[in-house]
């Protein structure tokens, strides 16, 4: 079972668990903030939308196209 770290809280996840479900597991669901100040989610659910951008371990990802890791650092917010 992958542990990654979710703004800055450990998170436990089952293997083969998306980045985008752990933010619904662990998180408020959110994946980024918007250039207004609100909270955006996952929206597609394959990549599309670009809704789901997160920063995982410095670089931006889509958190519905990536599978959780051990010691995975993933930040929502700025």
């Amino acid at each position: 079972m992958p542990e990654l770290i979710l703004d800055g809280r450990a998170l436990r996840v089952a293997e083969g668990t998306t980045v985008a479900a752990a933010l619904a597991l662990g998180g408020d669901g959110c994946s980024r903030t918007s250039v207004s100040g609100q909270r955006r989610a996952p929206l597609c659910g394959m990549g599309i939308c670009q809704e789901c951008r997160v920063t995982i371990n410095g670089r931006r990802r889509l958190a519905c196209q990536t599978l959780c890791q051990d010691d995975m650092q993933v930040q929502t917010r700025p």
